[in-house]
């Protein structure tokens, strides 16, 4: 799961909105201005019968800072990304 949507800086950070992008993913913001520190990202790529399917997850970043629910407040009754 993507440490992300419980991080304060959710709605502004361009390596957020990048994952948004590969998973195409309405984006919280179409101008991030909040560059993360040294986030690392895991890419999960599993075969599926018409291709291939790969899901980014934010995993760690020096930027995280606990906000829980940041994402959830920001979309109210969306589902979270898993």
């Amino acid at each position: 799961m993507c440490i992300c949507v419980n991080c304060h800086y959710v709605d502004r950070c361009v390596t957020y909105h990048a994952v948004e992008g590969q998973h195409q993913q309405p984006h919280l913001t179409d101008t991030p201005t909040f560059e993360a520190v040294e986030p690392t990202i895991n890419v999960n790529i599993r075969q599926v019968a018409d291709g291939i399917e790969m899901e980014w997850d934010v995993v760690g970043c020096e930027s995280f800072k606990e906000e829980q629910g940041k994402w959830a407040k920001l979309r109210p009754g969306e589902l979270v990304p898993t």
